[in-house]
């Protein structure tokens, strides 16, 4: 089985979602043969000195103990942790990827993204994210002190979500071009991505071929992930009773 999971946004300001992922890593995911997180994590990440802040000791700890059990864990950095690097590797076992994996999932050539590459008619985040993902950018960030990057974190935070709030909403969802053309530069049939918050299965066609794009369901309220085996792939979450059920969102 794989177990595919993104957005978690986990911070000291969400304990209950803190105690779920733990759950899930030393539950179910112990029971997968790969563990892939698509991005965010992690609401800021400013470097890997961030792993030893309190409320993100035990996940890191935990992500150790489930390489050291034999999961092999893939990471795929988002918007808010894409300063993950190698302190974040060595402590946690995982694979640390850049901004797309293709891999076989249930039978079909698969591409694994973040998301947040496709939304490409959002320009203004596209141009931001440019300048932030230059190694120039991050080097001088990195330079700074701790508390300077976390303080710096929150005013950008702080300014995206007045810009998020003043744009439209298809601005923001991944575009229908950029979809087919992922699958089509790197021979994939299904695409597997978070970032819009906009959980569900879609079907399309590309140069005549049947493709498939699940958009993971971010963790706003409880836990939610993907599931494969070798010949399919599920939607589930967590009910309020803490229950594991299957996600209608995506189907």
């Amino acid at each position: 089985m794989d177990l595919f999971a993104s957005d978690l946004h986990l911070s000291s300001a969400t304990p209950d979602l803190n105690a779920a992922f733990l759950h899930l890593l030393e539950g179910r995911a112990r029971d997968a043969r790969r563990l892939f997180l698509l991005g965010d994590i992690f609401e800021v990440w400013v470097g890997d000195e961030d792993a030893d802040m309190p409320e993100h000791r035990p996940i890191i700890a935990a992500l150790r103990a489930l390489s050291d059990a034999g999961t092999d864990v893939h990471v795929l950095p988002g918007n808010r942790d894409f300063l993950l690097g190698a302190g974040f590797t060595a402590a946690t076992g995982a694979t640390l990827h850049g901004d797309w994996l293709r891999c076989d999932v249930a039978g079909q050539q698969a591409l694994l993204m973040h998301g947040d590459t496709l939304c490409t008619d959002d320009l203004p985040y596209q141009q931001f994210r440019r300048m932030v993902r230059h190694a120039d950018w991050q080097a001088a960030f990195l330079a700074r002190p701790l508390a300077e990057r976390h303080a710096i974190a929150a005013d950008l935070r702080q300014r995206s979500q007045q810009a998020v709030a003043g744009k439209a909403e298809q601005l923001m969802d991944a575009n229908g071009e950029a979809i087919a053309a992922v699958l089509r530069h790197y021979a994939c049939t299904l695409l597997i991505h978070g970032h819009t918050h906009r959980p569900a299965h879609h079907t399309l066609e590309v140069d005549a071929v049947a493709c498939d794009r699940w958009v993971i369901a971010d963790w706003r309220d409880r836990a939610c992930w993907l599931e494969a085996d070798d010949h399919d792939l599920r939607a589930f979450t967590t009910a309020d009773n803490g229950c594991i059920v299957s996600d209608p969102r995506h189907f």
